[in-house]
């Protein structure tokens, strides 16, 4: 069992690069112990920045730093990140071209018993309706690696959304395939596709695994990158499919379903199904009671493509 969450692991990544590159800076709004990057201030003192519960003042300093050379990575909940300071990244950053990663800690319901005041069920949809803003959320902590190692090698604007609590691995230790805004090909099926992003991806792996074994042909897609969204991907692998089905850790409006029922209904119609957290406040618990409670978990899942099927 993986104990290591993909916060701590984008530490190492910086702290890597860091120590190479003086132009990489962090950013925190009082959150360097949630984001995992108190060793990181500990170790580069220099290039850590903390200006307190502070959202918007935290986007806009590190736009500033990025106008001066610095690779900006600004650190905060993903809540409050995607929320109180959403015209800082959509001005200071993305409408200005800056070199920031805006990375949404404790995302989705990560919180969990602190309530939708702390829940960022809305971020993907706010963040991708912004020009020019790239939205990633990457399913285990191999994929994260590589993400933030791609991620440093290029110079736009990025949202990059991290939970909290370790997650299942999705790949080995080697064996994380990734090109950047292209999505991973988890298995292939003949009747069914499922499509997951973020921490949802380990049960669509699973629900995959399951409905394979009950005789239902099922391929299932990694879609890390949900913007800029692989339509080519999407669109191969939906091909020849009866049943599209999307899984997210979000509301159901303008997410990675409805980006996905917007390519699919465009360019091959066919039924496509949208698995979300509900338009209401959800209840409180930890992640995965929420999961369960809502199916979001490889039984409901599975439960849902043949109900789809019957249907």
């Amino acid at each position: 069992m993986n104990n290591i969450p993909n916060r701590a692991v984008m530490c190492e990544v910086l702290k890597e690069a860091a120590a190479r590159d003086k132009s990489v800076v962090a950013l925190c709004s009082d959150s360097r112990g949630s984001g995992s990057m108190t060793s990181f201030a500990e170790a580069f003192p220099g290039q850590f920045v903390e200006v307190g519960i502070a959202e918007q003042n935290l986007v806009s300093v590190a736009a500033g730093l990025a106008s001066c050379g610095k690779k900006a990575f600004a650190v905060s909940p993903a809540s409050f990140l995607s929320t109180r300071a959403y015209e800082q990244c959509k001005v200071d950053c993305a409408y200005s071209g800056m070199n920031v990663k805006l990375v949404g800690i404790s995302g989705g319901v990560s919180y969990g018993a602190l309530g939708m005041t702390h829940h960022s069920a809305q971020d993907i949809a706010a963040m991708s309706a912004i020009p020019g803003m790239r939205v990633y959320l990457p399913s285990d902590r191999h994929q994260t690696r590589k993400l933030f190692e791609a991620l440093l090698r290029d110079d736009k604007t990025a949202y990059i959304r991290l939970g909290r609590n370790p997650v299942e691995d999705v790949y080995g230790e080697d064996g994380a395939p990734f090109e950047m805004d292209k999505a991973t090909v988890l298995s292939e099926g003949e009747d069914v596709l499922l499509v997951g992003c973020g921490e949802m991806v380990k049960p669509v792996q699973e629900a995959a695994k399951r409905l394979n074994e009950q005789g239902v042909s099922t391929g299932a897609l990694d879609m890390y990158c949900v913007k800029p969204l692989d339509r080519a991907g999407l669109l191969a692998a939906a091909k020849g499919k009866k049943l599209v089905v999307t899984v997210e850790e979000h509301a159901p409006f303008g997410g990675l379903g409805s980006m996905v029922a917007q390519v699919i209904s465009a360019n091959d119609p066919k039924k496509v199904i949208c698995l979300a957290l509900p338009d209401a406040p959800v209840i409180t618990g930890a992640s995965r009671q929420v999961f369960d409670h809502y199916g979001l978990n490889a039984g409901g899942i599975a439960e849902a493509v043949r109900a789809a099927l019957k249907g």
